[in-house]
């Protein structure tokens, strides 16, 4: 199957460090978050892998509405992303995701058919499915 886009990014020094991407659009400073005992100053890890399902996610929605013969205003389309990492009590590091979703235009169960299904589409939803706790709600106008 052929490949509709690869993102390239470099971490230098783990979470203290540096990224920066091959096209050069990434290209700063990471720190630890205050929680886990860092500045806080900068992005973290989970901040963007949470920009990036939020934006992927959002697009989902406006496709499946499409789909369905809806024309959504996309500035209209708003999904928050919640990442959490957390420690299970034996000890691993993992990840929980939460996605807030109000879709203005669609009434409620409408909104809430579109999450569903965008879940079911999303790139990001299915490279998590079945290994990151994900919940969704959704919030039609």
């Amino acid at each position: 199957m052929p490949s509709l886009y690869t993102g390239r990014v470099t971490s230098t020094g783990g979470r203290n460090g540096h990224v920066k991407s091959e096209d050069g659009m990434i290209d700063f400073e990471m720190t630890v978050p205050p929680s886990l005992g860092g500045k806080g100053d900068k992005p973290n890890p989970e901040i963007l892998f949470a920009a990036g399902y939020a934006a992927c996610f959002g697009n989902a929605l406006i496709y499946v509405a499409k789909d369905m013969g809806i024309e959504l205003d996309p500035d209209k389309v708003s999904t928050t992303a919640e990442v959490e990492l957390f420690s299970t009590d034996a000890g691993e590091f993992k990840l929980r995701v939460h996605l807030d979703n109000e879709i203005d235009g669609v009434d409620q169960a409408t909104a809430e058919k579109i999450v569903h299904k965008g879940h079911e589409i999303c790139p990001y939803s299915n490279a998590t499915r079945n290994n990151i706790e994900v919940s969704l709600t959704a919030k039609g106008s």
